[in-house]
């Protein structure tokens, strides 16, 4: 396993150093702190403002709208194309 030269400010150098346990190597301290940093992604819910919710209530509306609308439209084609070989077939 290779190693990396970082850069950082005597201030953050700090904080690690403070944070560091008995025996632990600064890579052990960046690995625990990287691992305890993992965000939960269900810390996140019930935080938008209801502002907010409701304009994405909206979009959300109109993207579902759209997209039925859209579907419709090409189910008809369709329907009319899977018709119009049906009277081809049957000339004579």
């Amino acid at each position: 396993m290779g190693t990396k030269t970082i850069g950082i400010t005597d201030e953050v150098y700090e904080r690690l150093k403070a944070r560091k346990r008995e025996g632990e190597s600064f890579t052990e301290l960046v690995d625990r702190l990287m691992d305890e940093a993992r965000p939960d992604w269900r810390s996140g819910f019930g935080t938008m403002s209801e502002d907010d919710a409701t304009e994405l209530r909206q979009i959300v509306e109109e993207s579902r709208t759209g997209l039925g609308e859209g579907l419709a439209r090409r189910q008809d084609r369709s329907l009319e194309e899977m018709a119009d070989e049906d009277t081809t077939d049957e000339a004579p």
